[in-house]
């Protein structure tokens, strides 16, 4: 398919902001798709279920109809994991992507039912010389005072395209945690959306992303405030190297009747190349009176006073480099309770910026 266009900003902005949409050109969609079964899940026990038996996505905003569609009719993985653990589970499903399994289009289901604690991963990597394609819909919905992290880390490598569709749906004081580590794929596509109806809901989404060569990143990230007295705080921390580009897209919309709901949003990146390129669009949205709404995005190189600090006490100029990006990328790392995933993404960063 040539100049195909997904990821629609929710509210069109100028054309010449080049930002709208993204186009990908000569992006191949799999033909035929085989069972995937190169995926690993950890242990669950009794009160995380998992089963294929799963609905239709019906989204509200996603990449684009051409990819809800493909996940609808014909999707390799199903999986509906249904929440009813009232202490803290954690479950990991790690999908590797090969010369045998090298297409995986994905409808995935999370429900976390009332007054459930819960952690998710979802974790993707493929083969070194691997050309895969990645098309996902993830959708989760967290009832009344339940608690859910999800944690999605992308490994893929610069071949491979990532796309991915995440819809969330909130009760009364529930709460969805998202930390989203974006380092992989030629092209990486993202839209996220939260549907914060509940009183008292709180969505918080976390994300670092790490491009280099000639990857590009598109990030559309929208939230909309229906409860009273809901909350939701938007995280972007990324660095760019050599000619990665990436578009950032973060609306925050305050509906009608969300009285003293609250919303932030901060985007930064990191530039370590003349040649890389950050785009951004921060907007606030509003129609409620009794809201508070913040945003902040920016983009620039390492500081050469913090560079020559740093060097001063013995670091060469490439290690310099890595533990300022390191030091930006640490607060969202530390949500990643998990030692050894933590591991794997820090050996990660250090080869990327190698």
């Amino acid at each position: 398919m040539n100049n195909l266009k997904l990821n629609e900003t929710p509210v069109r902005t100028s054309k010449s902001f080049r930002i709208n949409n993204i186009k990908i050109e000569d992006l191949e969609l799999p033909e035929k798709l085989e069972e995937f079964k190169n995926v690993k899940v950890s242990e669950m026990g009794s009160k995380i279920t998992i089963s294929s038996e799963i609905q239709k996505a019906e989204l509200k905003y996603g990449l684009g109809d051409v990819f809800t569609n493909q996940v609808n009719e014909a999707s390799n993985y199903k999986a509906s994991i249904v929440v009813d653990c009232k202490t803290h589970k954690e479950v990991e499903m790690d999908f590797k992507l090969d010369k045998t399994n090298s297409n995986l289009v994905e409808n995935i289901e999370i429900t976390a039912n009332e007054n459930t604690k819960s952690t998710i991963i979802l974790k993707y990597e493929t083969d070194e010389d691997v050309k895969a394609y990645h098309n996902a819909v993830i959708r989760a919905k967290a009832k009344k005072n339940a608690v859910l992290n999800v944690i999605i880390v992308n490994l893929m490598n610069e071949l491979s395209n990532n796309l991915m569709a995440i819809q969330n749906e909130f009760e009364e004081d529930s709460k969805i945690n998202y930390c989203i580590i974006d380092f992989g794929g030629k092209n990486s596509v993202t839209n996220y959306y939260s549907n914060i109806s509940g009183d008292g809901a709180d969505s918080q989404l976390n994300t670092i992303y790490l491009g280099k060569n000639e990857q590009r990143f598109d990030l559309n990230y929208i939230g909309e405030l229906y409860g009273k007295k809901s909350n939701i705080d938007i995280e972007v921390q990324g660095a760019l190297k050599d000619n990665a580009k990436k578009n950032f897209k973060g609306t925050i919309d305050f509906k009608t009747g969300c009285k003293k709901a609250r919303g932030n949003e901060n985007e930064n990146c990191m530039l370590l190349s003349d040649k890389a390129k950050s785009i951004a669009l921060p907007m606030l949205l509003c129609s409620e009176e009794e809201v508070e709404g913040n945003h902040s995005s920016s983009a620039g190189k390492i500081g050469e006073k913090e560079l020559f600090y740093i060097m001063s006490r013995g670091f060469e100029l490439k290690e310099a480099m890595k533990l300022m990006v390191r030091a930006k990328f640490n607060k969202i790392l530390e949500m990643v309770k998990n030692e050894e995933l933590k591991k794997q993404i820090l050996e990660e960063i250090d080869d990327r910026l190698d």
